[in-house]
């Protein structure tokens, strides 16, 4: 009985000097320029999580209720992201910027997602980032900043913003995440990787 129990305590001492010292090797492994390996970034998923069909009214059209004004149907775009982190230690994705595009030349939004996702060493995590446009900004980068792709192309804007609407929950138009940076941090260590990545 007595011999058992010493070998138990012996394999239970020696699990745990296997494991301190697996701890101490990860540990001692300390964040810096040159051994901060690049993260693989993957688009996983994209989908509209709600959609409430196409329509704009104008402020000369007087609502039943509340006050008039230009306003149009949202278009809600959720990204997943799957991120791999092949260091020896974990890393913090603090920031998404990202351009949505759509036909290839018409970049309707642009923005940045903060955020605080931490990725264990090794280890790969999901990030989900959700943005919309409505007809009303859609319209307005028609007539601004898409003005020469849009004349260029012989597409009228109503036309455009239509099929937009009809075709992105179908999956008919053409999308492109570009102008794409990731924000990794580690310790004092930051680091941004780009990413041009086909939607649809």
């Amino acid at each position: 009985m007595k011999k058992s129990l010493i070998l138990f305590i012996a394999l239970l001492f020696g699990c745990g000097l296997v494991f301190s010292s697996c701890v101490t090797t990860e540990t001692q492994v300390k964040p810096n320029n040159s051994n901060f390996v690049a993260p693989k970034i993957e688009l996983e998923s994209f989908m509209v999580p709600q959609y409430d069909g196409y329509w704009y009214i104008s402020s000369k059209t007087k609502p039943t209720k509340g006050e008039a004004g230009n306003r149009g149907a949202f278009l809600p775009m959720s990204f997943t992201f799957k991120i791999t982190n092949n260091n020896l230690y974990p890393i913090n994705l603090e920031e998404i910027k990202y351009s949505v595009v759509f036909d290839k030349d018409f970049t309707v939004m642009t923005t940045a997602d903060q955020l605080s996702n931490w990725i264990p060493a090794g280890m790969a995590d999901e990030v989900k980032v959700t943005t919309l446009i409505t007809t009303r900004s859609a319209l307005v980068g028609l007539l601004l900043a898409n003005a020469v792709e849009l004349k260029k192309r012989g597409w009228e804007k109503w036309q455009t913003l239509e099929k937009w609407w009809k075709g992105v929950p179908e999956g008919t138009v053409p999308i492109t995440l570009t102008e794409c940076g990731f924000t990794f941090t580690a310790g004092d260590v930051t680091m941004v990787y780009p990413l041009e990545v086909q939607v649809q």
